[in-house]
């Protein structure tokens, strides 16, 4: 029996079903979505097994995304108010998985609060790590600062300020693609998974980036981005689902 790998789902705006018994709930508020061209091979190696880069028009990508992660909860509880409030500041890469479905991969994720670190680490093997971290806004621009302590690089760190502008009134094709992704893939003790979400469509706004002095893309494996953003984008937010890990498998045929 062989697998045959599926053709990428859709690029869709609304997630593609519903969490009606979700595993976690958040919020993600106030984001900053900073993203580059990546060298395809340069991504493929730092995939989980079961995955490939995800692409558009040939070119895949990797995202820098600040933003408040808000009171996380498990199953159907009310959301933590403090050890599940916090600045986030992560690394993806988009990957797509023998299923078809397109999601992304986490190469770092920077939060101020060092039991959620630990128990996302140990739970779910997510490359959390413990940040000294900041969110300020002055009228219309927001500043996100992130200084790692632990486990490192330690003094890994970034500085992002952008101004808010208009909201984008139809997004184009690669903002779906950069921000519309119902799901994660990771490994979980050894074997590949897929980890799916849902929440609102996107509320997204133009953005002016002011200011990016970072060095968590390197520290993350992967070059060093040169140039402006192909894509900076701002959000206010919306609720999330998160639902039960799957295995990605592929599609058997005879």
């Amino acid at each position: 029996m062989t697998l045959t790998p599926r053709a990428p789902e859709p690029i869709t705006p609304d997630p593609p079903g519903d969490t009606p018994r979700p595993l976690l709930t958040q919020s993600w508020l106030d984001l900053a979505f900073l993203h580059w061209a990546a060298d395809r091979d340069d991504v493929a190696r730092l995939l989980p097994a079961g995955t490939v880069p995800d692409t558009l028009n040939g070119v895949t990508h990797v995202g820098l995304v600040a933003f408040r992660m808000h009171r996380v909860g498990w199953f159907r509880l009310p959301g933590i108010p403090y050890l599940g409030t916090f600045p986030e500041t992560n690394v993806r890469l988009y990957s797509v998985d023998e299923h078809g479905r397109r999601g992304v991969v986490f190469r770092s994720l920077d939060a101020s609060r060092l039991i959620p670190v630990a128990m996302a680490r140990a739970a779910f093997r997510l490359p959390y790590l413990w940040s000294r971290m900041g969110i300020e806004r002055d009228g219309d621009t927001l500043t996100y600062t992130s200084t790692r302590r632990w486990p490192g690089p330690r003094g890994a760190h970034s500085r992002i300020a952008i101004r808010l502008g208009e909201p984008v009134a139809e997004p184009t094709e690669l903002e779906h693609f950069l921000t519309a992704r119902w799901g994660l893939h990771n490994a979980f003790f050894g074997r590949s998974a897929y980890l799916p979400n849902t929440h609102p469509r996107w509320p997204l706004h133009h953005a002016e980036l002011l200011t990016c002095d970072e060095d968590l893309i390197r520290a993350a494996g992967l070059p060093a981005p040169t140039g402006a953003p192909v894509s900076v984008l701002y959000s206010p937010g919306v609720p999330v689902r998160f639902g039960r890990p799957a295995r990605p498998g592929g599609v058997p045929t005879p």
